[in-house]
């Protein structure tokens, strides 16, 4: 014991710090607070009884900062600055990078580059990407964790339980993410972007989202030339590994093949955080016009839109964002005039409904078809029924065989010699025929003998001689 205690000072264990480093590997730079937040959300319902929110903050970090600590020894995380408000920033190191794949089973060139230096302007920008992290994921409580606080503690974990699940884990993000329109992914050249975020939760019906991050400081000209680079990066082919070219972001995830004629590239959500001066519902406005060639579908009289190579472009507020989670109505795709749920945004529920009916249009023609078959079959057997044969002998219809062996055969087949008689009626019928022919010379005799002395004794004797 003394010597773990040596090795890790402030007596972490290794799962904590095995948290610390999957969540500083995604975010690259964070406060302790988030970390926790992420890895413990359960640690939001404890310390309720200390007298005040930095009491309560500290003790509910202070598990994470001691890993924090221990991980800084051994030269895989380091402070990163420090925000307006006092919190501290951390990141990991490279080393500790190299760590945090091992912790997230990625391979480390998947990882970027250390987050050094962010907390020496502030920030915000980073900070804004960690709320949208946060307010996506909406970690859950793990409420065999706070079986021993109070009712109402647990009241309100259980309501945190029971509202609308966030998407994936925090395995499922990645944060500052090169797009290369040129050069490779460890090498990008010119005329690409970087995704804030990349999510890939294809078990909650999200295989891949890019999220933009907007502080309203940019204008919507700016926004349209990142969203042109976006474009120009799902549009890239490149060789993939069996030599075929395919879209290079194939080569890095996993998407399912969209339909035939209706195959988007991955959709991009806009994620805007009023703390600048612009208006992003000018902004928005502005912005749909200026790309319009990028996510415009093409229109359908089936009543919906067909969007393949198009770029599908869905908005909302931050504000939103945290407050309803992907499963509120608070996301706006551009094009459409209504809000949606973050999954209905980047589908295509019109095209889904349409598909939807006319599966069902043809499993009714399907069950038609089979009813109509049914009925036939039915009709014909019933048909048949009423044409198969009476045995003339016991009044018995005829077994499937034994109609099939009355049916005229080909030229030169014997004939039944019975074909009114059922199987049992024929063999009794054949019975008594071969009996008659055993007995038939037995009563020939009799029948010459009778005669023979009928005209002895009968009317030939009167023409004896001397016969009176």
């Amino acid at each position: 014991m003394a010597g773990k205690r040596e090795e890790n000072p402030a007596g972490s264990s290794n799962n904590l710090r095995g948290d610390v480093l999957r969540v500083l590997g995604v975010l690259k730079v964070a406060t302790v607070e988030q970390i926790q937040q992420i890895a413990a959300p359960h640690l939001n319902y404890r310390h309720t009884d200390k007298p005040t929110p930095s009491k309560r903050k500290q003790a509910r970090t202070a598990a994470h900062l001691g890993a924090l600590s221990d991980l800084r020894k051994h030269s895989l995380a380091e402070n990163g600055g420090q925000l307006p408000g006092g919190d501290r920033l951390r990141n990991l190191t490279p080393m500790g990078l190299k760590a945090a794949a091992r912790e997230l089973g990625r391979p480390v060139g998947e990882m970027g580059d250390p987050a050094r230096g962010a907390g020496r302007t502030g920030a915000s920008h980073p900070m804004t990407v960690n709320e949208a992290v946060l307010a996506l994921l909406r970690p859950k409580p793990d409420l065999s964790q706070l079986a021993s606080e109070p009712a109402d503690v647990r009241a309100a974990a259980q309501a945190a339980v029971d509202a609308p699940a966030g998407l994936g884990t925090i395995a499922s993000y990645a944060t500052e993410v090169a797009l290369p329109a040129t050069g490779t992914w460890s090498n990008p050249g010119k005329g690409g972007t970087q995704a804030d975020i990349v999510i890939t939760a294809p078990e909650d019906g999200v295989p891949l989202l890019f999220v933009e991050i907007d502080n309203c400081f940019e204008s919507a000209p700016v926004l349209a030339a990142k969203i042109d680079k976006y474009m120009r990066f799902c549009q890239r082919k490149v060789k993939d590994v069996d030599g075929k070219k395919r879209p290079m972001w194939r080569t890095r995830w996993w998407v399912p093949d969209g339909r035939r004629g209706d195959q988007p590239h991955p959709p991009l959500l806009l994620v805007f955080n009023r703390i600048g001066p612009r208006n992003p519902n000018t902004i928005i406005a502005q912005l749909a016009e200026l790309t319009e060639r990028h996510w415009k579908g093409t229109w359908y009289e089936d009543g919906f839109h067909m969007y393949d190579g198009k770029l599908p472009i869905v908005v909302t507020g931050m504000k939103q964002l945290k407050e309803h989670g992907p499963a509120g109505a608070v996301f706006r795709r551009l094009g459409r005039p209504h809000n949606q749920t973050l999954l209905e945004a980047i589908g295509n529920p019109r095209r889904e409904a349409h598909g939807a009916r006319k599966q069902a249009e043809y499993a009714a023609r399907q069950r038609e078809h089979q009813e109509e078959l049914r009925r036939i079959v039915a009709q014909h057997k019933a048909e048949r029924e009423a044409s198969r044969p009476v045995c003339a002998g016991c009044g018995n219809r005829f077994t499937d065989e034994r109609w099939k062996a009355i049916e005229p055969a080909g030229w030169g087949t014997p004939r039944d010699t019975h074909p009114h008689l059922c199987d049992g009626c024929k063999q009794r019928a054949i019975t008594a025929e071969r009996q008659a022919e055993q007995a038939g010379p037995e009563h020939q005799e009799h029948d010459q003998a009778v005669p023979e002395q009928r005209t002895e004794g009968g009317w030939l004797s009167r023409f004896r001689p001397g016969a009176g």
